[in-house]
């Protein structure tokens, strides 16, 4: 997935039963998306605001780094990877998002994407103009604060990632990792121990700065250890304090072997 010449940005796909109106109050992710905390009438202006549904198919780019910024898209189901390339054609992933969360925003002070982001799954995402929303916030004082606290913690999630992968030993890469994965699918009503790892071990890896074979050491390290068990892609956490320990550093990583 290196192309050596940039695509031309992909039609957007015709209007059809899976590409409608969005209806906010009807979403199971309003309370984690831009709706959170609005009144009806709020939540009405919204939904004139919001485009259409789209559905994204696994391994479809949404969008594609350079590419005019004209939308946000809120996730509604399914999972996408952004990542950046680099002059040489080699990719570093930058995030790994899930329903409820915004993609996008990263481009609001540049105009255009500043990454690539592509489907680990099907997904459903709702198109945001961002030019009417931006003249919604005018209206809709909560919403604008809404959106100042999804920017920051976007911001925090890239500091933290910087951190990741500047003072952190394998091992407690690893554990934040999944003790990240776990916190988000429970704030989503999901369960916290057990959960499909959507992303593919190379690209965990790659976002981890790690090799597919050190995450596949320490997969087999932290099941020998009694910290997880591992089914394929199904991870389930058998000791989620020792995990939450090792990811805050208070519990020491010994060395890969």
């Amino acid at each position: 997935m290196n192309p050596s010449a940039t695509p031309a940005a992909p039609a957007a796909p015709a209007l059809t039963t899976h590409a409608i109106k969005a209806g906010c109050a009807g979403c199971s992710m309003h309370q984690l998306c831009l709706p959170m905390g609005l009144d009806e009438g709020d939540m009405e202006r919204l939904d004139q605001v919001i485009g259409r549904r789209r559905r994204v198919a696994r391994d479809e780019r949404l969008y594609q780094m350079g590419q005019p910024f004209r939308n946000l898209y809120a996730i509604r189901f399914g999972h996408f990877k952004t990542y950046h390339v680099d002059a040489a054609g080699d990719q570093q992933i930058t995030g790994f998002q899930m329903a409820g969360e915004l993609l996008g925003m990263e481009a609001i002070s540049s105009e255009r994407y500043l990454c690539d982001a592509v489907a680990l799954e099907d997904c459903e995402v709702c198109e945001i103009p961002f030019p009417a929303l931006e003249g919604l916030f005018g209206h809709v004082p909560n919403l604008l604060r809404h959106f100042h606290r999804m920017m920051s913690q976007e911001i925090t999630r890239e500091q933290n990632v910087m951190l990741l992968l500047g003072n952190m030993r394998a091992e407690q890469r690893f554990a934040v990792f999944l003790v990240n994965l776990a916190s988000r699918y429970a704030v989503r009503g999901y369960s916290s121990t057990q959960f499909q790892l959507r992303m593919s071990r190379e690209d965990i890896g790659n976002y981890l700065g790690l090799t597919i074979e050190s995450i596949s050491r320490l997969l087999a390290r932290f099941k020998k250890q009694g910290l997880l068990a591992v089914e394929k892609r199904g991870i389930t956490l058998i000791d989620p304090a020792r995990l939450k320990a090792m990811a805050a550093g208070t519990t020491a990583c010994s060395p890969l072997a």
